[in-house]
């Protein structure tokens, strides 16, 4: 799961997918990061923090990474939050084989829209709500695709 700073989306997403796993006993692991170095090792932003434990999950563990290019072995799939980390990510592919391991998040609910989960870093609560309903579809899809 990886946004820009790794302190609002992809956080979100990593918990939420860590929620999934665990209530369906997967077989998976999940972790999230940033393309920027802005905040690494700061804990997730609170209002998604907030928004979470509403809904049961508890992400203030988190510190905040920056991605490497470790993680294209470390991972199967690496989803981006929006075209821009997309890209960032693409540009730090090695070969076809990493590439592949690359999309879009919300692809996994609108194949080939190419839409992007907004930031809610600049907004309120009420845009982090946003971000959690997008998140929870997009991970229900990615844990469906798991079970199989």
């Amino acid at each position: 799961m990886v946004c820009l700073g790794n302190i609002c989306r992809s956080p979100m997403a990593e918990g939420i997918m860590r929620y999934k796993i665990e209530k369906l006993h997967l077989d998976a692991s999940t972790n999230s990061c940033g393309t920027a170095n802005y905040h690494v090792g700061d804990s997730p932003d609170i209002r998604g923090q907030q928004t979470l434990f509403k809904h049961g999950i508890d992400i203030s563990h988190h510190r905040s990474r920056q991605f490497s290019i470790r993680d294209f072995d470390h991972f199967d799939m690496i989803f981006a939050m929006d075209e821009n980390n997309y890209q960032d990510i693409l540009f730090l592919a090695r070969d076809q084989s990493d590439e592949q391991k690359v999309q879009l998040i919300m692809d996994m609910v609108y194949p080939g829209e190419n839409i992007p989960v907004p930031d809610p870093y600049y907004g309120s609560l009420i845009n982090f709500e946003e971000t959690y309903q997008l998140l929870d579809l997009a991970c229900e899809k990615i844990a469906t695709k798991l079970c199989k």
